[in-house]
């Protein structure tokens, strides 16, 4: 079973050229021009990621993510949500890279499967860049006030981490 799993993501890229030889698409080329847009794409989202994970780094410096974690700790604590992840809450509705880089950190300082990093990869996957999301579906719709959606998608925010917290407590409970 071990080395199905070892096996799986050099499989799945084989399957995917066979796929391509099949219906005589260039797979070289396809491949070439995916990495080209990817590249572009990272080059878009490297200054925004930098520069919001600084803010992060700054904010942990300075002490004042600290003293924010100690003060919603009694009551993040009673809802099961571990007061670490205060910086991911903050950062997730804002971007999605920067969040990614807050979980990351999470994980590599509390582990992969400490409570804290799990609930920080479910938090992650249970929640929405909820800004960039409002920005680009109302500017496609061409509406200009929001009203009441940015309170109601933080409030389904605030219950995506609930939910993500205590999917995480009933689960490692389980195991």
């Amino acid at each position: 079973m071990n080395l199905l799993f070892s096996m799986l993501v050099p499989l799945i890229l084989a399957l995917v050229a066979l796929f391509g030889f099949l219906r005589k698409t260039d797979v070289y080329a396809a491949f070439s021009v995916g990495a080209k847009d990817g590249l572009h794409l990272l080059t878009r989202i490297f200054p925004a990621l930098v520069g919001l994970l600084t803010a992060v780094y700054m904010l942990r410096a300075s002490g004042l993510l600290t003293h924010l974690e100690q003060i919603l700790a009694p009551a993040l604590s009673f809802l099961g949500i571990p007061p670490e992840t205060v910086a991911l809450m903050l950062v997730r509705p804002v971007s999605g890279s920067g969040a990614l880089g807050v979980g990351a950190e999470l994980i590599s300082t509390y582990g992969p499967d400490s409570i804290i990093g799990r609930t920080a990869a479910v938090m992650l996957g249970s929640t929405e860049t909820t800004f960039y999301t409002i920005t680009i579906y109302f500017g496609a719709a061409g509406i200009s006030k929001t009203r009441y959606a940015i309170p109601a998608a933080l409030c389904a925010d605030f219950a995506g981490f609930l939910a993500a917290a205590w999917a995480v407590r009933l689960f490692s409970a389980l195991s």
